[in-house]
């Protein structure tokens, strides 16, 4: 029968190729628009599944399904509430983006503050898909690959050699997609693995439901709401990795720089044809991301009901239970969806990073007369180079102590908080000085590294939770002792069109009640009970202490930009008279 699996995946896979060929045979690949940002052509559609495939990938699907079945629903975290952040990026900074016509992040940060901190903020993505993303992704995938193909016992291979292996063909094959076909190609074969993946995303579900009730759904839906309500609870506890106090602050402070300012998610909103279909994109994606979890956290629940504690380890739950629900008629299909998934994230970060590569660092610092076909070149060399570090360090991963997605998260911990404050202090404070981004970059990076070291037990969700107020309050003091001479002004670049989608803020309102609804159903008052210690005075005093230091934050930068502009507007006074 493996040879059906086989068959049957490399049909989907040879499909998807082709279609992502035939779709951008016609776009000029010599230009950086072309290649980068796919020609600023994508639709609202193209947007949404290609910012859902950048971001689901195996690395989430067995990263939170395991997290699911060591805790509970309170992992649901990572995907319902990220429509908060994707609100924030429709509404507020999406318009923005557009209107200066941005490449990169930091191509806005050097206007906004310096060439050199365009560089470290580009730096310190790059080194970050290179080490912890990346890699992640392509041991993630090889887990799952290994658990439908059963390739151990076939190669008899050992665990490091094999992940080895299957990481290299991921690189080949991706390095097609982001040699040949740019962004648009990959964006164009998401679209295609988007329906396959929700197709076969919710199979899996679905038919551990049935083995859970013993061949029958409705009973294994009564075997899941009843058998452990507490599994079911949304909100953490103190020993979770998501406990509650944190979605509102760590944890949506996370989730912005995630969904509206990483270079690798957000790369393919910056290709968007206008304003409003960027904003579709956004929207449809944050739908999208509040029933994720039935796919992406429901299965690992389903596993612990079923499997108890018995597996090695909890990132084995879903591969587990898709060997032993999935039909082998449709593990070739699953097998090409997922590795659609796979490919997807691979192929978006590898294109982000060579756009990074090739327009912040190599134009400017080593030829900056250089031509478009020559950076398109240069950032096809890089992807090679960045894929083959990838693949070398793909295998390490699995001695990494905590699981996959806690892993990927505290990686990105190191720069992500600064990147935010640059951002939001860079549009809304005209008058912070330049070398603010390099000063906050370096205090961020020292003060989590010292969390790491003397707050090692302490959940980071917490730690960002305070150190976005510490990184935006660094920055408005630099501010107030040492303003910029005259106020950042926003170009209005005139790439796009900047005329809203009318139905933004309505749909941006239904986000939210959705959300609410997913959280008051999957809580005590809804089909889940509540947990030993979940509601903790010691929680209760953090939440309000956080919100006191944002909120105390936020004043003090409306007085300072109150100062500024007033103290500004007096000296024109005094040069005018």
């Amino acid at each position: 029968m493996v040879w059906i699996i086989f068959a049957s995946f490399a049909i989907y896979t040879i499909f998807v190729m082709w279609f992502s060929w035939y779709k951008t045979k016609g776009t000029d690949m010599t230009t950086t628009d072309g290649y980068f940002l796919g020609g600023r052509s994508l639709t609202g559609i193209v947007i949404a599944f290609s910012l859902i495939l950048t971001n689901l990938s195996t690395e989430q699907i067995v990263g939170l399904n395991g997290q699911a079945y060591g805790e509970s629903m309170a992992v649901m975290a990572w995907e319902v509430t990220s429509p908060l952040a994707l609100i924030v990026m429709a509404l507020i900074l999406l318009p923005k983006y557009l209107k200066a016509g941005l490449s990169t992040i930091p191509d806005f940060l050097e206007r906004r503050y310096d060439l050199r901190t365009r560089q470290i903020a580009s730096i310190l993505f790059l080194i970050s898909y290179a080490v912890a993303y990346l890699p992640v992704v392509l041991y993630s995938g090889a887990l799952v690959l290994d658990s439908i193909f059963s390739l151990t016992s076939i190669t008899n291979l050992s665990p490091f050699t094999l992940v080895l292996v299957i990481s290299a063909t991921i690189g080949v094959i991706s390095l097609g997609y982001v040699i040949l076909g740019g962004l648009k190609a990959a964006a164009m074969s998401d679209t295609i693995n988007g329906i396959g993946l929700i197709i076969g995303g919710l199979l899996i579900p679905i038919l551990a439901l049935v083995a859970l009730g013993k061949g029958n759904l409705a009973g294994g839906v009564h075997e899941l709401l009843n058998a452990n309500p507490t599994k079911l609870n949304s909100f953490g506890g103190m020993e979770s990795s998501v406990p509650w106090p944190v979605l509102i602050t760590g944890m949506l402070f996370n989730n912005i720089f995630y969904w509206a300012m990483n270079q690798s998610i957000i790369q393919r909103t910056f290709g968007a044809k206008n304003l409003a279909e960027g904003q579709k994109g956004v929207l449809f994606a944050g739908l999208f991301k509040v029933f994720g979890m039935s796919f992406l956290v429901l299965p690992g629940i389903i596993a612990y009901l079923l499997y108890g504690n018995t597996l090695s380890n909890n990132d084995a739950a879903y591969p587990t239970l898709v060997i032993d629900v999935l039909p082998v008629a449709l593990s070739g299909f699953l097998a090409a969806v997922l590795f659609g998934a796979i490919l997807s994230s691979f192929n978006n970060t590898l294109n982000s990073a060579i756009t990074l590569f090739s327009l912040d660092i190599y134009k400017p610092i080593f030829k900056p007369q250089a031509a478009e076909k020559e950076l398109v070149k240069v950032g096809r060399i890089f992807a090679f180079g960045l894929a083959i570090a990838s693949v070398i360090v793909a295998p390490f991963i699995m001695y990494a102590p905590s699981g996959l997605y806690a892993y990927l998260q505290e990686m990105n911990g190191f720069y992500n908080l600064p990147i935010i404050a640059m951002i939001l202090v860079g549009f809304f404070s005209k008058r912070v000085p330049s070398y603010a981004g390099k000063v906050v970059i370096v205090v961020h990076i020292v003060l989590y590294s010292l969390s790491k070291i003397f707050l090692a037990d302490v959940n980071f969700l917490y730690v960002l939770s305070i150190l976005l107020a510490v990184d935006i309050f660094v920055m408005l003091v630099l501010g107030r002792m040492n303003p910029r001479e005259t106020p950042f002004v926003l170009n209005d670049s005139k790439k796009v069109d900047l005329t809203p989608w009318k139905h933004a803020k309505a749909f941006s309102a239904f986000l939210v009640v959705i959300m609410i609804g997913a959280y008051a159903f999957f809580s005590p008052i809804g089909v889940a009970e509540a947990m030993p210690n979940a509601y903790s005075p010691s929680q209760v005093v953090f939440l309000v202490v956080n919100l006191s230091i944002v909120g105390l934050v936020g004043w003090f930068w409306y007085s300072s930009n109150k100062k500024l502009e007033a103290a500004a507007d007096n000296e024109n006074e005094s040069k005018v008279s």
